[in-house]
């Protein structure tokens, strides 16, 4: 798939236009009030969102020009569901709808047969999501979707495991300053922490000469098997500063051991 083509679906993205914070808020100010012209402006504005969410699925043998149409849609959806009464910024809520909706074109067009009903059954979890998303402005637990669809937790995690697309564990999920955060940093690690395969190797001389902090996530991570995620909301950081401490951590342990 070639990103790196300036017109995709005839726009030109390489002078696609740039709108600022008041800019948004004004366009959306006009579109609640059934502006169609600021509507129309508020989706070129934000064109460049879209880009930036297609590019996760490079590795996709999809056409470039139909992933930005299916991204689109996910756009329009999220303008016309948006609630700006919301502490949350516009592309916050944008980004999971456009991705979304290119995943479930990539799923309908998946060469892996998922029969209808367990389709079905997915696509209605998904809609109670977004829908609980928009309601309470944070992800609902998957109680709260199977309560919100009327079926058990098994029912709604199994249809939602079947129409899922291998992802690389290496795909970026987040970048931050600079700092690149993969799914794989997002995964605990439960077989490290049942064999405890850190302390066959050992490591405990090289923890003691860490800094505190750095010395606590090494352990909540190998030795608790908690994701970097559920160590950020133990020790109030940042996911990104998890991932920097950790890296820190392990570059000093290695370089003490070699």
């Amino acid at each position: 798939m070639a990103l790196n083509k300036v017109e995709i679906c005839g726009v030109n993205t390489s002078k696609l236009p740039v709108l600022s914070n008041d800019e948004k808020e004004v366009l959306f100010s006009r579109i609640q009030q059934g502006d169609q012209e600021a509507r129309e402006l508020y989706i070129k504005g934000n064109l460049r969102l879209v880009l930036s969410v297609i590019k996760r699925f490079s590795n996709s043998n999809e056409n470039v020009d139909d992933l930005f149409q299916i991204g689109c849609i996910g756009l329009i959806k999220a303008i016309d569901n948006f609630d700006a009464t919301l502490n949350v910024k516009f592309s916050t809520y944008a980004v999971p709808m456009i991705v979304g909706e290119v995943r479930r074109y990539l799923r309908d067009n998946n060469s892996i047969r998922v029969s209808r009903s367990l389709r079905d059954t997915a696509y209605k979890a998904i809609y109670a999501r977004e829908h609980l998303v928009k309601k309470n402005a944070k992800d609902p637990t998957i109680y709260e979707i199977a309560k919100e669809v009327g079926l058990s937790k098994e029912e709604v995690v199994f249809a939602l495991d079947a129409i899922q697309s291998p992802v690389s564990l290496y795909e970026p999920v987040y970048t931050d300053g600079g700092d690149t955060l993969y799914v794989m940093d997002q995964i605990g690690d439960k077989k490290n922490r049942e064999e405890r395969w850190v302390e066959e190797i050992s490591l405990g001389e090289a923890m003691k000469r860490l800094p505190d902090r750095e010395r606590h996530i090494i352990d909540l991570r190998f030795f608790e098997g908690k994701t970097q995620m559920e160590v950020a909301e133990e020790i109030n950081i940042s996911q990104a500063q998890v991932s920097r401490l950790e890296k820190n951590a392990l570059k000093t342990m290695r370089n003490y051991l070699s």
